[in-house]
C-alpha cells in the first residue's frame, strides 16, 4: 500500500534528537517538543531503537500516552536489538556516524537483520512505545555508511530475514506498510530491482535535499514513482547545516558544504526567503515524496518547521538557484 493514502499530511516529526543525538536533552524538553508537534497539527512520528538505545522510543511513547491512537501514524525501525547489558555509548562502532548517540542510554546495541531479531525488535519497540501497533516499519541503515564494504552481506541478511518478515506482517494486516530507512541511495535501487519482496515506501535521509539530490533525482525517484513506492525524506536540513546548525552528515560540516550553504543563504536573502522554507519545500516538491520528517529537540523548532512549510517562496528564487547551479536543472520545485 502506498503510504500517501494514510499519512496525515506532508510534515512529520523525526525523533532521532529525542535519543540525545549530539547533546543530552532533559526529559521535560523532549516531552515539550512532542507536545509542540502535536499542538501544531503534526500526526506522523518516526523513531527507532537505535536512537539513544531505545531512549527516543521511550520518550515518544510517554509523550503520546493518552493521545487517541487512531489519530496519529507511528513508524519505527528494525535491524538493531537493544539488550539489558550495558556498554560505553562513546565506544560503539557506528561506521561514519561515530559518537552520534554517546549521550543516549548505555544499553548494548546488537546489529541483527534476521527474521527472529526482526520479530523481537518489533515486540521490544511496542513495549518501549507503550502502544499496541505500528503503522510503518523500516529496515534501518543497511547501507555503506554503517557497514562499509560489508554492507551487501548485511543487506542479504535483511533481504532473506527482515524483508520477508515485514512483508508477511503487512499482508496479515499487523502493520500497514514497510520499507527501508537509510542514508544511501544504492540499497533502495537494489531493492526496487528485486522480484520479491516488494516494499511500500522508503525513508531516505539526507539524499534528497538542497545540498545533495542529483543521484536520487536521476535514478531512484523515477524508479520508485513507477513502482508506486513512496519516499519519506529524512534530514531535509542535511543534519542541521541548512537550518543554522553546524552538522552535515551527522558530523561537523566541511568547508565546501559551508560555502555552498552560504551561497544559498545569500540568494534566499535577496528574495526574502527563509533557508528552512527553501530546504523543506524543495524536498517536498518531487511527486514521489509523501512526507518530510525534520528532527527537532526544542519546541520552538517545530513551529519554525510548520511556518517554513507554509511560507511563500517566489518562483524567481528557484530560477536563481538553477541559474547558479545550486539545484539540478530538472529538479521539481514548488509552484509559487
Amino acid at each position: 500500500m502506498a503510504i500517501k493514502s494514510f499519512l496525515p499530511g506532508l510534515l512529520g516529526f523525526g525523533t532521532a534528537p529525542l535519543g540525545n543525538m549530539f547533546r543530552a536533552i532533559p526529559d521535560e524538553e523532549a516531552a515539550a517538543t512532542v507536545d509542540a508537534a502535536w499542538d501544531n497539527g503534526i500526526r506522523y512520528f518516526d523513531t527507532a531503537p537505535f536512537y539513544g538505545a531505545g531512549l527516543s522510543e521511550i520518550r515518544l511513547g510517554e509523550a503520546l500516552a493518552g493521545r487517541p491512537r487512531d489519530e496519529f501514524v507511528l513508524s519505527t525501525k528494525v535491524g538493531r536489538v537493544i539488550l539489558d547489558e550495558v556498554e560505553d555509548p562513546a565506544a560503539r562502532d557506528l561506521g561514519e556516524k561515530g559518537g552520534l548517540f554517546e549521550h543516549g542510554r548505555p544499553n548494548k546495541i546488537v546489529n541483527d537483520y534476521s527474521a527472529d531479531a526482526t520479530l523481537r525488535s518489533i515486540e521490544d519497540s511496542l513495549k518501549r512505545l507503550n502502544t499496541d501497533r505500528l503503522d510503518i516499519v523500516w529496515v534501518h541503515d543497511v547501507a555503506q555508511d554503517f557497514y562499509g564494504d560489508e554492507w551487501l552481506a548485511a543487506y542479504e541478511t535483511a533481504r532473506t530475514g527482515a524483508f520477508r518478515v515485514l512483508q508477511k506482517l503487512r499482508d496479515e494486516g499487523v502493520i500497514r506498510a514497510w520499507g527501508l530507512g537509510v542514508n544511501r541511495v544504492e540499497p533502495l535501487e537494489l531493492t526496487l530491482d528485486l522480484d520479491e519482496p516488494k516494499p511500500d515506501a522508503f525513508l531516505l535521509a539526507g539524499r534528497y535535499t538542497l545540498l545533495d539530490h542529483e543521484r536520487a533525482l536521476q535514478r531512484l525517484l523515477p524508479a520508485a514513482e513507477a513502482q508506486n513506492v513512496d519516499i519519506v525524506v529524512g534530514g531535509p536540513y542535511s543534519s542541521g547545516v541548512l537550518a543554522g546548525g553546524q552538522h552535515f552528515e551527522y558530523q561537523k560540516a566541511p568547508a565546501p558544504v559551508v560555502t555552498k550553504v552560504e551561497h544559498i543563504k545569500a540568494l534566499a536573502g535577496q528574495y526574502g526567503v527563509g533557508i528552512k522554507a527553501a530546504a523543506l519545500q524543495f524536498s517536498l516538491a518531487h511527486p514521489a515524496v509523501a512526507a518530510a520528517i525534520p528532527g527537532a529537540s526544542r519546541p520552538s523548532r517545530i513551529a519554525e518547521d510548520v511556518a517554513a512549510r507554509g511560507e511563500r517562496v517566489p518562483a524567481a528564487f528557484w530560477t536563481a538557484l538553477r541559474t547558479e547551479g545550486l539545484i539540478a536543472h530538472d529538479a521539481p520545485v514548488p509552484s509559487a
